[in-house]
Order: structure tokens, then C-alpha cells, then sequence
């Protein structure tokens, strides 16, 4: 029976090679060939695929990597597409599932940690807090790359919650003025350069001295910015664990 072409999309986590889920290292251990994602993969996760031809997407156009997936897939091999973080945010699965499919090559996605999450790690924080943020916004800000209408962020920043900012650090200007039209000057922020890397730069500040900050730092590329009042507030107790609080686990009793 002839093999199933396919190929993974695999979430290489957000650079600590020990992020990566157990699935998607059970894939780069079994894989024939490997389009990772340039200087965003380090040597030691791509260190597990120890069989596989290695191509470095970073060098290819679109076109190009299709012809690598396709070919290997068709070939019966096992073949995976690494990417940073979680292929779903920022990932460009989209137009490569698109281009895959409509060859005859099926998409299997296995998730990845986001850089997001390792970022709210290196701050050991919450970023939705009881009575202070329920909400987190994943965004960036808008620059050659336009972004629909209705995401502008002056509009994101009107709801004044956790707002994580991806491939924004060079507009750090752009970003400071778009936000203050909502957000106060004293809003807490925070800059994660290549969080879980071993080279990993935390910057704490507020949203009036962001500017000067990251620039003083030197940061240019590969950092979030994390922007909300969660960063600093300590919030009310959740109802989970609340003991007058009942759930389906659990019957409330009331304080005496």
C-alpha cells in the first residue's frame, strides 16, 4: 500500500530546545527531510532530526519550498515543516497548506508553545488577572505589512487589556504613540527579546518611557512587547478556588 503524502507542520516551541513538544520531537527524530525556519530554530533542536536533509527556509521563496515538501511527501518520505513558536501565530501555514494540498500533499499540524508564553514566563506573570484582564490580544503593529481596518492599534488599545505585540520591535515609536491615544502613560509594559533563549533580555518599564528603554538596550528584532495593567496588578481571588464558590468538582460552604 503506497504512503500517505504528507506533510508535518511541526511548533519548534519559542527557542529552549527542551519546549518542543514530546510529538513534535518524535517527529524530528523520524524525519527524512526538514525546512526549518532560519535563525529562529536553534542548532540544538534541529540536533534531534539526526537523519534528515536540513534546508533553511530563510534562503527560499515560497515556490521553492513547496517543491522541496512536495517532492519529499511523494516520495513516501517523512518530511516536517519546523516552525518558531506555534505554527498558528504568524506561522504562514495557511499558504502552504493551500499550495500542498492543491498537489495532492495533505497537512498534519502538531501545536508548539508560543514565544507569547514563554515571554509571560520569563515575567512570571498571568496575563489575565481577576477583575484587572480577562482578555489577551495578539497583534502587531502595522507597518510595510498593512492590517485590516478594524485592527488598527489605536482601536485594539481602546480596550485597555493585555495587548502582546509580535514583529513590531522596529516601530517601537509608531507603537508608544499609537497606544498612549488610550492607554495611560504609566501602563505597565514589558520587552521580551528571544525569550527562553540562553541570550533571553527581559525590559520592564511603563508605556511613556518604552521608547527610550528599548533603545537603550538595543533591541531591533526578535522581541514582544507586552503592554496592560495584569503586568503590575496583583487582581482579586478567581471564583475556582474560592471556598463559597460552587462547581461541578465542588460545593461551595460559606465563610463563618
Amino acid at each position: 500500500m503506497k504512503k500517505e503524502a504528507v506533510v508535518y507542520f511541526v511548533g519548534a516551541g519559542p527557542g529552549d530546545p527542551e519546549l518542543i513538544t514530546v510529538k513534535g520531537k518524535g517527529l524530528l527524530e523520524a524525519a527524512e527531510v526538514v525546512v526549518y525556519a532560519g535563525s529562529l530554530i536553534p542548532p540544538a533542536t534541529l540536533g534531534y532530526a539526526k537523519q534528515a536533509e536540513l534546508y533553511d527556509s530563510a534562503k527560499l521563496t515560497l515556490e521553492e519550498i513547496l517543491a522541496i515538501l512536495v517532492s519529499a511527501a511523494k516520495a513516501g518520505k517523512t518530511v516536517v515543516r519546523l516552525a518558531s513558536g506555534d505554527p498558528s501565530i504568524y506561522g504562514t501555514i495557511g499558504e502552504h497548506a493551500e499550495g500542498l494540498r492543491a498537489q495532492g500533499v495533505e497537512v498534519k499540524i502538531v501545536p508548539g508553545v508560543s514565544s507569547f508564553t514563554a515571554a509571560a514566563a520569563a515575567l512570571s506573570k498571568e496575563l489575565t488577572i481577576p477583575d484587572v484582564a480577562q482578555t489577551v490580544i495578539l497583534s502587531r503593529c502595522e507597518g510595510r505589512t498593512p492590517v485590516p481596518e478594524l485592527e488598527k492599534l489605536p482601536l485594539l488599545a481602546a480596550h485597555q487589556t493585555t495587548l502582546v505585540l509580535f514583529l513590531s520591535i522596529q516601530l517601537v515609536k509608531k507603537m508608544q504613540q499609537d497606544l498612549l491615544t488610550d492607554y495611560a502613560p504609566e501602563t505597565p509594559c514589558a520587552v521580551v527579546y528571544r525569550a527562553s533563549w540562553p541570550d533571553e533580555k527581559v525590559i520592564r518599564c511603563v508605556l511613556s518611557d518604552l521608547v527610550t528603554q528599548v533603545r537603550k538596550a538595543k533591541i531591533t528584532k526578535t522581541a514582544l512587547v507586552i503592554v496592560g495593567k495584569a503586568l503590575a496588578a496583583e487582581g482579586s481571588r478567581s471564583k475556582l478556588y474560592d471556598p463559597t464558590f460552587s462547581h461541578s468538582f465542588r460545593k461551595g460552604k460559606p465563610l463563618e
